[in-house]
């Protein structure tokens, strides 16, 4: 789908495309998409960051990201497991917001066989480090720790509010599993 592209009528077809559009930003680093914006609850506030698509699997609507164990959003996850993703493509002129339910695995096969992937590339260092994501330092000083402190967060997602911005008029829908609904933008 590219910004010259034909509009899409169909809520169904619709749908199909944005998540033929995360599948494409899981693998490709240019992809709009690739980076997306995760918040979560901290106590009474709410916290976002940048976290990178890393896996999709439309079916099970799920979308996979790594973390550091060590990482303030673990255990926030652990104690209000819902969150929103948000992405943008200026090339598409598509927002997602997903509503999604948060899991975090640091151990199993599924973490395993992704960690000996990452093991093998230069993000290595990400989940290496020997002290915790956000730790205040005396200097900075690039050190690699003994262990790793990788996990897999896996997000199920409840629904998608979709937002197209055209010359024509903007569009805006919500999809869930088995339903869809255009929305006023």
């Amino acid at each position: 789908m590219s910004a010259m592209s034909a509009r899409i009528e169909s809520l169904g077809l619709i749908e199909v495309a944005l998540w033929q559009e995360l599948q494409r930003a899981s693998a490709d680093r240019q992809h709009q998409w690739r980076q997306c914006t995760l918040a979560t609850v901290d106590g009474e506030r709410a916290d976002a960051r940048l976290v990178v698509l890393r896996e999709v699997q439309p079916q099970a609507r799920q979308l996979m990201l790594y973390t550091d164990t060590r990482s303030p959003k673990v255990s926030q996850i652990a104690r209000h497991p819902q969150g929103t993703l948000v992405a943008w493509s200026s090339l598409l002129n598509w927002q997602l917001r997903l509503s999604v339910v948060l899991t975090v695995s640091d151990s199993g096969l599924d973490v395993s066989s992704r960690w000996a992937q990452v093991k093998l590339s230069r993000n290595v260092q990400d989940y290496l480090a020997p002290v915790a994501p956000g730790t205040p330092l005396m200097r900075f000083e690039v050190e690699r720790g003994s262990r790793e402190h990788f996990a897999v967060i896996t997000a199920k997602v409840q629904h998608i509010d979709w937002l197209e911005l055209h010359p024509d008029g903007h569009r805006r829908a919500r999809f869930e599993a088995g339903s869809a609904m255009w929305l006023a933008p």
